[in-house]
């Protein structure tokens, strides 16, 4: 009896189309990724689920072929040689019109953007908050929506579906609550940087471009913006071409040390405009043009949350001191704080410029952080914390913000982090946390010169003078902290290119190329196989001469031949 019904039904959807059927072309509508289409039961007048489509489909509809069932009205599509049906509800004549759900709940925190081709910010939609659906961009497809236009209160922004969910209770919980929230609750917060637990540790969608490949080992070389560095690009790529090295680091944006004149300078930061050099996008544009023709991998670096500059344009997005009102000055500069959105939004379009207009593989981000040693003073000061976040939440959100808006104009995304931030057990003061970090952003890189680690750090003795040492340590600690993130970064590390500082030890050693070899032997050796970038703030060329033998080896390969990958 089973089998003769299922022959019924399917004899009666494979009815051919009657002379007189009249055919329009509908698109598929629903309120979630896909819909249902059905088979009818001509014995049972009955329709039955048979197929899902993914919406935004494009159908061929027998407007004059319908059926109520129930109440609701279907009508018949083509569907190959066969017949189904479809609540006509589903079928829309405009394409514009597939998007049928009128809510949507947050997932993940996220910036609301009311202007997309600046990447401004109007707003931050919270976990599990309701927002209405007025718009979207496109769908993919999978029939997710890219971009929703929503409207929160008074404000009318575009938020990325992914963030989103259409169950609010959904919505509501963290990525599996069972794995990851008991590791994340016991970390401390000693120094005010922020509840680890209050960031977000969904897996994040990990891109690869096409037409832009990241290295598998980046060996990377730094470059300032002097004349006498980027100005002398051929003599770095005849002496990188002696050796591994596969990436270059350039900056375009340091603390009152501006690039070239960008637009975005111009619009968002005069001083930083007037103080950039005046012939020098030429200059970039010549060396990241010389470099691509060489196959390296150009990676542009931005300084952001130190910027005087900036504050000196935009005193009112400074931190500041609560009896005066006036900027706050640390370490001989004034911080932007990192929780106001301005700040974002014009390290963010710099890099978008930098990317379209000379052709940047990724943009690597520093100081993407609060200011350090703040305790004794953190009470004198405000940060205008507009939306009430913690500081390990503001720095992560900077980084799904940041990596969103770039990755739209096909480059990559690396953080810089202190290498405290690998420590176990407690969120940072100055609000790194590596986990959520790492958990979003393409590439994270940690800063841990060995002179920066005091005297016996992690049982070493003078670890300055012992580089190999001091890595792998640091390196094993990484590696924990990257197994408790979902979607790790790839781990690229800023090794010392410099020798010892003679404030920390005047007889520490000299960083050649034994010394520089021990640092990335360090980090293999722990398993961080990403690849490092040189930190030599003056790039000086004769130094990176006498380094050349560090930088002749493949660690990767040496890497895989030993663990028998």
């Amino acid at each position: 009896m089973k089998r003769l019904l299922t022959l019924i039904c399917i004899a009666s959807a494979a009815i051919a189309c009657n002379s007189d059927d009249i055919l329009e072309t509908r698109y598929l509508a629903s309120d979630r990724h896909t819909a249902l289409l059905y088979s009818y039961n001509s014995e049972a007048d009955s329709l039955f689920v048979s197929d899902t489509l993914t919406r935004g489909a494009e159908l061929t509809a027998i407007v004059n072929r319908t059926k109520k069932i129930e109440g609701l009205q279907y009508m018949a599509v083509k569907y190959g040689k066969e017949r189904r049906y479809i609540p006509t509800a589903n079928l829309v004549s405009n394409y514009r019109d597939v998007v049928k759900e009128s809510k949507i709940y947050v997932r993940t925190p996220a910036s609301i953007i009311t202007d997309c081709n600046t990447s401004k910010i109007g707003g931050l939609a919270k976990k599990a908050e309701a927002l209405e659906v007025i718009g979207y961009d496109t769908i993919d497809i999978r029939g997710a929506v890219y971009k929703y236009k929503v409207r929160q209160g008074s404000v009318e922004g575009y938020i990325f579906g992914k963030y989103t969910l259409f169950d609010k209770e959904e919505a509501k919980q963290n990525y599996k609550a069972e794995v990851y929230d008991a590791v994340h609750k016991a970390v401390k917060n000693p120094f005010g940087g922020g509840e680890a637990i209050g960031c977000d540790f969904y897996p994040s969608e990990r891109v690869v471009f096409a037409n832009n490949k990241m290295p598998e080992a980046c060996y990377s070389l730094y470059l300032n913006i002097s004349p006498k560095v980027i100005g002398n690009i051929e003599s770095y790529i005849a002496l990188a071409k002696q050796s591994k090295i596969n990436t270059f680091v350039i900056d375009i944006k340091d603390n009152e040390c501006p690039g070239y004149k960008a637009e975005a300078m111009k619009i968002y930061s005069p001083t930083n405009y007037a103080r950039a050099g005046a012939n020098k996008e030429a200059m970039y544009a010549k060396a990241v043009k010389r470099l691509h023709e060489e196959g390296f991998y150009v990676v542009g670096r931005i300084t952001c949350f130190k910027d005087s500059y900036f504050v000196k344009d935009h005193p009112e997005v400074a931190i500041t001191e609560k009896a005066t009102g006036k900027p706050f000055k640390h370490n001989k500069a004034y911080w932007p704080s990192a929780y106001d959105r301005k700040v974002w939004q014009f390290n963010v379009e710099l890099a978008k410029e930098a990317v379209r207009k000379f052709g940047f593989n990724e943009i690597n981000f520093d100081y993407v952080r609060f200011p350090d040693r703040m305790t004794k003073v953190e009470q004198l000061i405000d940060y205008h914390n507009r939306y009430n976040e913690s500081k390990v939440q503001a720095i992560q959100r900077f980084v799904q913000y940041a990596c969103d808006e770039i990755h739209a104009v096909g480059a990559y995304v690396s953080i810089d982090v202190f290498g405290e931030a690998a420590n176990p057990g407690y969120t940072t003061a100055y609000g790194q946390y590596w986990p959520a970090i790492s958990n979003i952003a393409d590439a994270i890189c940690g800063m841990p010169y060995p002179d920066h680690f005091s005297n016996g750090y992690y049982g070493i003795k003078k670890p300055w003078n012992h580089p190999y040492e001091i890595l792998k340590a640091w390196g094993e600690r990484v590696q924990a902290r990257q197994q408790v993130t979902p979607t790790p970064a790839v781990v690229r590390t800023w090794v010392q290119a410099y020798n010892v500082m003679r404030h920390v030890d005047r007889n520490g050693i000299a960083y050649n190329a034994e010394n520089v070899e021990k640092e990335i032997r360090g980090l293999y050796d722990a398993g961080l196989t990403g690849g490092y970038t040189t930190w030599l703030s003056s790039s000086n060329i004769e130094k990176y001469k006498e380094q050349l033998g560090a930088f002749q080896i493949d660690y990767l390969k040496e890497w895989k031949e030993k663990n028998q990958l």
